[in-house]
Parts: structure tokens; sequence; C-alpha cells
């Protein structure tokens, strides 16, 4: 999801970097804009360290110095698009004013009219503007059309008074972000561990064998439970992928590698989701050197390694159990025969062969198959949002187990 973060002219506009670190904590991504009464209290490059991203400053590229062009001429109208929320923060008095009157004679406010995604706007001023009926004016225009208001914090000001006037706290800010944006943080008495990626077993020092895996659908699944409020914890098999921000990450490259990880933390788990792609066998020698090609035919001796979804099954307690099936026919049928061999509680299937469910790709077509008998079949998705419905069921089947410990038993 992406978060334009509008800082306007007061004291409180340091602050604005924490609150771009703690949005990117929850896994949002931050377009900065600056008014220049801003930019006399920080300078753009600060967010343009913190976000990787330009920061705008002007409407046109030639307010800055550099040529006009159609496509500066319209970035508002593009960033407005691409937006999933606006927040204002610090708000000031004069750009509430502006916000509530439709005045667009900056970036900022014309992309307050051009955008449709929610707004959020935390005021920060001294206590004299803030009480000011006309300050309270705009503030209820803004609320009438939609905008979210975080209240400003009672304290010390800058100016050496004393009153409402402070910028709220960036925990407050963010949490008014997450509801806008619809995300809630119903895992956060979770502890998440998640496995991703394949496993390798060496068959010399040159060659392995594997499973094709990118751990993307294992990665999303970590980003979407700590989204969600989870302490996540990641064992990762050898990937190309950053993982996700605030996630602990385990990282491992055998199956017995990951059999060790798992077992060692799966106490601390509430919910354990085994997305790696694990390698079922490996080769019973390891050779030291590496094997010569010969002249003709050679076999190689094979032994299955550890289950650990059907041993973790064996110890679940009240854990709940996600495992993960990749098939290529009969899927409805093999993830039926998991699920009830492995003891798990959900099994998320799908069949790798179809075009946006396989490997390497950034979406997924799985249904997911319960305990108590049901099929969910999703639509092609991003693998982020097939995350968030496993998680969903997952819960559900958690407030089921809440309810019949809660069901007196007949004697």
């Amino acid at each position: 999801m992406r978060v334009a973060l509008g800082v306007t002219g007061g004291v409180a506009a340091y602050k604005a970097a924490e609150l771009v670190r703690r949005l990117q904590q929850e896994g949002l991504e931050v377009q900065v804009i600056m008014t220049r009464s801003a930019q006399q209290f920080i300078a753009p490059l600060t967010f343009a360290a913190l976000t990787g991203q330009k920061v705008i400053t002007e409407m046109f590229a030639a307010d800055s110095g550099a040529p006009a062009n159609v496509e500066s001429a319209i970035e508002h109208i593009a960033v407005a698009q691409r937006i999933d929320a606006l927040v204002i923060a610090p708000a000031t008095a004069n750009t509430l004013a502006r916000l509530a009157r439709g005045i667009a004679d900056d970036f900022l406010t014309t992309l307050y009219l051009a955008t449709t995604a929610p707004v959020i706007v935390a005021p920060a001023m001294n206590v004299n503007m803030w009480e000011h009926a006309a300050t309270q004016e705009n503030l209820r225009l803004l609320r009438e059309r939609g905008a979210r208001v975080v209240s400003p914090d009672e304290g010390y000001l800058a100016c050496g008074m004393v009153g409402a006037g402070r910028l709220a706290g960036t925990e407050a800010i963010v949490q008014a972000v997450l509801e806008a944006l619809g995300v809630s943080h119903d895992l956060e008495r979770e502890t998440v561990l998640v496995t991703a990626g394949p496993t390798c077993e060496d068959i010399d020092p040159v060659r392995y064998i594997t499973n094709r895996s990118s751990g993307k659908m294992g990665y999303a699944l970590a980003e979407a439970a700590r989204r969600r409020g989870a302490r996540v914890i990641l064992v990762s098999g050898p990937t190309a992928l950053e993982p996700p921000s605030g996630v602990e990450l385990v990282s491992v490259r055998t199956t017995e590698q990951m059999h060790r990880a798992v077992l060692d933390r799966a106490a601390e788990a509430t919910i354990v989701a085994m997305a790696a792609a694990v390698a079922d066998y490996r080769p019973t020698v390891q050779h030291s050197k590496k094997l010569k090609r010969g002249s003709g035919p050679a076999s190689l001796e094979l032994e299955p390694t550890p289950d650990i979804l059907a041993e973790l099954a064996r110890q679940k307690s009240d854990r709940i159990l996600v495992g993960f099936a990749a098939e290529t026919n009969d899927v409805a049928a093999n993830a039926r025969k998991k699920l009830a061999s492995k003891g798990a509680d959900l099994i998320v299937a799908n069949d790798v062969t179809q075009k946006g469910a396989g490997f390497d790709v950034e979406t997924n077509i799985v249904s997911i198959f319960t305990r108590d008998g049901r099929e969910i079949s999703l639509p092609q998705l991003p693998k982020f949002d097939v995350a968030n419905r496993v998680f969903d069921e997952v819960l559900q089947l958690r407030q089921l187990s809440r309810s019949d410990s809660t069901v007196p038993r007949q004697r």
C-alpha cells in the first residue's frame, strides 16, 4: 500500500521523519510532499534518504529551476491515483484553512482535491490558534467531508505556552492511518512462525537436489502477519528476497537445518504456516569431492528427509498449523489427503501448472481446505492478498476453537 505524507511548515515537522519510519514498519510505501515552509524546518534530503524516493517540493519542475514538462504538470494527478491514503502531519492552521476552502495553490493542496483516497490530518500549532473559532470551523468542514482528524496532544509548546497544540503521538497517527486503510492488528497477540523458500540437499560440493521456489508466498505470509500485529519468526531457505521489516529471520539451507530451526522455535508460536518447498528426499551419501561424469548411466540413492509438518502436528497442542500443497493434478483429492495424513488445521493448495499460480510470479490461485470440511476457492490474487485470506481463515478457526472451549460439557 502507498501513502502520501504531506509535511507542512511547523516546528513539529522534524517529527515526520519518525512517522515515516513507523509507516514503513507497517509495510507501507511512503511518498513525501513538503511545502515551502516545511523546508525551513527540515531538509527534503532527510525524507529522500528515509524513503528512497524523490521528495516532491514544488508544483512544477520549473519552480525549482528545471525545465517544465507535461509529466511535472500532471504529477499531482498521478500521485493522487496511485496512493491509498493521504496523511498530512504536521498540518498547520494555514494548511487546514486552505484545505477546508478548496484553495489549491501548491502541490499538497492540489493533491488533496485530486485524490479520492482517505485523508488523515494531524494538526500542530499554538494553543490559541488551535482554539480559534476559524480553525475549529475549518476542522468541522474537513470532518464533514470525510477527513480523519488526529487531535493534538496537550502539553508544553515550542512557543512557551501550555495547552493543546502539540502534534499527536506517532502511534496515534499510525493507528489512524491503519484504520483508514482497513488494516487491523487482529494478530497482535499471536506469534506466527512461517517457513519459506526451498531447501537444498547436497550430492557433492557442486551439485544438489532442491525444489522450485522463489519464497514469495512465504515472505508474503510473513509480511501479512507482521502488518496485522503478530510477532513473526521467518525460517527461510535460500532466496533472493529481502525479509519484511520487523520480522525475525532464521536462515537455513538444508531440510535438516529447517527441521531443527522449526522445532527449536515452535514452542514460541501460536500459528505455524509451512509454506517452504521442502525437499522430500536427500542423497544417502554426500560426496566430499565432485563426482566425475562417466560414459554410461548413473544412479543416485535417496532417503526421505524429516517430515516437519507431520512432526509438528504430533505436538501441536492448541497451535494452529497451516500446510501448503503444490500440486500438478487432482488438487482437491491430494489436498484433503494431506490435511488428514499430516494432522494440519488448514491446507492451502494450488495447481502450479496454472498460469498465474506457479513459481516466480507475484500472484497465486489457491483453494483452502479446512479441518471442518470446507473448501474456499480463491480467484487469482496477489500473494499478499492470498496470505491475508489464509490468516482470515486461521482467525475463524481460532474463534471456533475458543467458542468450543467455552461450551459446558454435558454429564
